[in-house]
């Protein structure tokens, strides 16, 4: 008690043990829905779920211009699902730069550049993955086209998240990669 006594008599001590207290009431606690969960795996989970949402509005958008090109003019299904990865790679820029990941650093060509090359990439095995189930695992036919564009685009779609995350949404403040 003596001691406390005399820490309360210095001068500046209160101040400073105020300031503390209210750094630690304003300091984000674990909150009623996180049941323990640490910060950092909730924000991935977040990042995650918005993905998630763009990616399958993407994949929405790929489904549709795919059927659309190959059911309806009867393009080829290698061309189809070219075309629907590359109109989807267009929307899911949109989605990704303003909802997705619209709180990293600010827009710019560098990442334009790396959302398409990125994407591009993404393209490739896509076609490649479409291909070998299309083609090589005798996928074709109206359901067998569409169950093989559904595990390409699932298979290049962890590759993606990968990328855009790591590469083309850095944090603001975050050291590049070497």
């Amino acid at each position: 008690m003596t001691s406390t006594v005399h820490e309360a008599a210095r001068p500046g001590h209160q101040d400073a043990v105020r300031v503390a207290r209210a750094a630690a009431a304003a300091a984000p606690g674990p909150g009623p829905l996180s049941g323990g969960v640490p910060a950092r795996l909730r924000r991935l989970g977040v990042e995650v779920a918005k993905f998630g949402v763009v990616g399958g509005s993407g994949v929405g958008v790929n489904f549709v211009v795919f059927n659309l090109l190959l059911h309806g003019p009867g393009a080829a299904p290698m061309t189809a699902t070219v075309l629907a990865s590359a109109v989807a790679m267009g929307t899911n820029y949109l989605g990704f730069r303003f909802f997705a990941y619209r709180d990293r650093a600010a827009r710019g060509t560098r990442r334009l550049a790396l959302f398409f090359a990125f994407s591009g990439i993404g393209v490739a095995m896509e076609t490649l993955l479409f291909y070998a189930a299309h083609h090589g695992a005798g996928m074709s036919g109206p359901l067998g086209s569409n169950v093989a564009k559904a595990l390409s685009i699932l298979l290049a779609s962890a590759f993606r998240f990968l990328v855009y995350r790591t590469w083309v949404f850095q944090h603001r403040g975050r050291p590049r990669p070497a």
